[in-house]
């Protein structure tokens, strides 16, 4: 059974990313702030999950949660300062975006560069462990899949409502075809570790 929290008698909020490795779209980070007796049968880390534990579990995380946000990096911004930085700063955006101010992070992975002024922790597959990390990652996942299935319907040739914008075979195959979107992250692209996908 995953522990509500790290820090307890505190509002601390549980932060995750989806779509780091993505070829295509931006990178999603929520973070969520559980209270104390928050509980749901299905929820765990998200990559766990089916799509429609994912949805279903996201719907009670949003109607129970006492705060709960999502924020987004763009391709274009992950292009300029990195996916890394970026991840860290979709968390704060989201942490940013919580009706109350946290008083602990709990971060999924094991290293942050913070720029708020808030203590916080890392956790290696936090996700796995903690309902407010694994809560965060829920939602992270569902609305960065809901939007590539929106931008996917300008670009069907890509199967995004499939893949999402993961390097996925059919995802190499489309850009060898029909070459690139104003959505890839040409940093991942031209990387010479990706070369090798194409």
């Amino acid at each position: 059974m995953l522990e509500i929290s790290y820090k307890k008698g505190c509002l601390e909020a549980g932060c995750d990313e989806a779509g780091r490795g993505c070829l295509a779209g931006p990178v999603f980070a929520a973070a969520v702030i559980l209270p104390p007796d928050y509980h749901h049968p299905l929820l765990n880390d998200s990559k766990q999950m089916t799509a429609r534990q994912r949805l279903e579990v996201r719907d009670h995380i949003m109607a129970h949660a006492t705060a709960w946000a999502v924020a987004e990096v763009s391709a274009e911004e992950i292009d300029r300062i990195n996916i890394l930085k970026a991840s860290f700063e979709a968390m704060q955006r989201a942490v940013e975006k919580l009706g109350v101010r946290p008083d602990h992070l709990l971060i999924d992975g094991n290293r942050f560069y913070p720029r708020l002024d808030i203590p916080y922790r890392c956790e290696v597959k936090g996700d796995a462990r903690y309902a407010n990390i694994a809560a965060a990652s829920v939602l992270a996942k569902t609305f960065r899949d809901e939007y590539m299935a929106r931008i996917g319907e300008e670009y069907p040739a890509y199967g995004w409502t499939k893949n999402a914008g993961y390097p996925t075979k059919a995802h190499r195959e489309a850009i060898a075809t029909h070459g690139l979107t104003p959505h890839h992250r040409l940093s991942f692209i031209h990387d010479k570790d990706q070369l090798t996908l194409f």
